[in-house]
């Protein structure tokens, strides 16, 4: 691919709020992964997360191609890219019509083409579309395209999941990106933010018990992790919002925001205790150990909302917890085993609705008959 070129295309120049500019225009659909680079989700070296596009879908590709390939080809479907400033628009000079609607100008956007980790666009949306535009015999169908400038990483990410939530995009890499957007996000994103936020910090601090061990995205290759984010996520978001839940006392109201901060010591003092009262069971890959599978998990969160119901009238918080814990560990059957009350195999434990109600119903009780004269 030659390089140190301007792909040079008539566009339309409109104005969106907060002076924010939006072109709309065709291109070859070859040409879109020679000017924009599909930034996949990762993490540096020092943990940061970096892109925000999942890995490719090849079969999505294939089938798009073989549609392409054919003749009278319709596609309707505009990619969405994001554009560094260095991007250019000169408007087309000339006499306009006096009942012309001004909502847009006409005129030429020149976009750099560069080496890949140089260029100057992102795609937004259309990914697979854009990798199958470029393997397709049709190289000349001209494409769609939508673009905004936003040369920083926040606002493309913003608008990855902003035009993506309402599509199969899995939640796990929404999950993922939503602790890195700062922008204003519908009440629907907003309020996942915040448990999706403390699953991050759960697995980059390394104070934290589930410190490098619960599965992301952009960590594919970390043999280390065997804990479900989903599930973690599903737990904490349960407890923010039950009234009796450990996490709902620091839920923001009204003009009040939400403590994180105590949400997340409440999180490792209880789920500290819990590796410390099962340390031959924490770690394991769910296989070996329901501990770490989503049921068990997901029994276990239960319990701590039931534990801190206790705990949080008591003077030391965190000693209780342990007790707690440790009072019911004689009868727990993680790696090996049968529940004594619900005469079920450790391993038959499974992530379905009616597993995960049995096994909590087993907790809640033991955790009652430890404590009923405490």
């Amino acid at each position: 691919m030659a390089t140190n070129r301007t792909l040079n295309v008539r566009a339309l120049r409109t104005e969106q709020s907060n002076g924010i500019h939006v072109f709309a225009f065709f291109a070859p659909g070859h040409e879109i992964t020679e000017i924009a680079e599909i930034s996949r989700v990762h993490r540096d070296e020092d943990q940061k997360l970096e892109g925000f596009q999942r890995k490719e879908i090849k079969n999505h590709v294939k089938s798009i191609i073989e549609y392409l390939d054919q003749d009278n080809v319709l596609f309707p479907n505009a990619i969405i890219l994001a554009l560094s400033d260095e991007v250019t628009f000169r408007e087309v000079r000339g006499k306009k019509p006096a009942d012309l609607q001004a909502v847009s100008e006409a005129g030429t956007l020149s976009i750099p083409v560069r080496k890949e980790g140089e260029r100057v666009a992102w795609i937004v949306d259309g990914q697979q579309r854009s990798l199958a535009l470029a393997g397709t015999k049709n190289k000349g169908l001209p494409v769609p395209v939508i673009a905004f400038i936003a040369p920083d990483l926040d606002t493309q990410r913003e608008q990855f999941i902003i035009v993506n939530k309402a599509r199969p995009l899995p939640p796990r890499l929404i999950n993922e990106l939503l602790p890195e957007v700062d922008t204003q996000l519908p009440r629907d994103l907003s309020v996942r933010k915040i448990p999706s936020t403390l699953v991050d910090l759960l697995n980059r601090d390394p104070e934290s018990p589930f410190y490098q061990i619960i599965k992301r995205v952009s960590e594919p290759k970390n043999r280390n992790a065997v804990v479900s984010d989903t599930a973690l996520v599903r737990i904490i978001r349960r407890s923010i919002n039950n009234p009796l839940g450990a996490l709902s006392q620091f839920k923001g109201i009204g003009s009040f925001e939400s403590d994180t901060h105590n949400m997340y010591q409440i999180l490792v003092v209880y789920w500290s205790s819990v590796k410390a009262t099962f340390p031959e069971a924490w770690g394991l890959p769910p296989t070996k150990s329901r501990l770490m599978h989503a049921a068990g998990l997901e029994a276990m969160g239960t319990l701590m909302d039931k534990i801190y119901t206790r705990a949080s009238t008591r003077k030391d918080p965190k000693t209780h917890v342990f007790q707690s814990l440790s009072g019911i560990a004689g009868d727990c059957c993680w790696i090996d085993g049968r529940w004594p009350d619900i005469d079920v195999g450790w391993n038959e434990i499974e992530a379905t609705g009616r597993s995960i109600k049995l096994l909590t119903e087993q907790l809640v009780r033991l955790d009652y008959e430890a404590n009923l004269n405490s």
